[in-house]
């Protein structure tokens, strides 16, 4: 009987949930435009669309969103996302064209809201990753490391020690990440610190002995 009564657009969440995404996305394109959850399911279908690596799709998706709400955060962040993943999956030369729309869409979504924590985590990556050439800038990148520990200490010291070990400065990382640890204790924290021991550092002595701490 709940079942039944259950609304189509919460059948769809329901099957999302249960990463049904074949199933759900079949009801959320059958939301009518009238609907008060039409937008809401434009947002999952994106999701679903991202979840499978489909990336024009959940762009075209995420654009109607950004286009209609413009300040909402989230759904810029969303959709600097999947161009981004479109530029990394591209060839360079594509990617290349694609780079300010990525960096100025997480831009936006960082603007419109201070606390937006994922929007600040893209900015820190793609800074890092992005040739200076092309704007890639570790100044920047700690800025949005910064700003990421204001609004929360494990992910500032994570985001700290995802710079010092991609530039290669392990025992920097080391000291960024065992306080995110400190802090966190969570599944993330530890694997970003063992991974560090065991294969940036080599010490397995430290990776065994975090490992046993860990799992008690």
């Amino acid at each position: 009987m709940v079942l039944f009564s259950q609304s189509n657009f919460e059948k769809g969440q329901r099957l999302f949930t249960e990463n049904k995404l074949s199933e759900a996305k079949s009801i959320f394109k059958n939301e009518s435009q009238n609907s008060a959850n039409y937008y809401k399911s434009v947002e999952y279908l994106g999701d679903i669309e991202g979840k499978n690596k489909n990336w024009d799709d959940a762009i075209s998706y995420y654009k109607i969103l950004k286009t209609q709400f413009p300040k909402n955060a989230n759904y810029w962040y969303k959709y600097g996302g999947a161009l981004g993943m479109k530029a990394k999956e591209s060839n360079k030369f594509k990617a290349l064209g694609m780079i300010d729309e990525v960096e100025q869409s997480f831009l936006t979504a960082a603007k419109l809201d201070s606390k937006h924590i994922e929007t600040r985590w893209a900015l820190v990556m793609l800074y890092i990753e992005l040739p200076g050439i092309v704007g890639g800038s570790e100044k920047k990148a700690q800025k949005y490391a910064d700003e990421l520990m204001v609004l929360s200490k494990v992910d500032g010291y994570l985001a700290k020690g995802y710079i010092d070990e991609y530039f290669s400065r392990y025992s920097k990382a080391e000291i960024h990440y065992k306080k995110a640890h400190e802090i966190g204790n969570s599944k993330t924290t530890f694997e970003k610190l063992y991974d560090l021991y065991l294969n940036k550092l080599k010490d397995k002595t430290k990776a065994n002995k975090l490992k046993t701490e860990f799992e008690k």
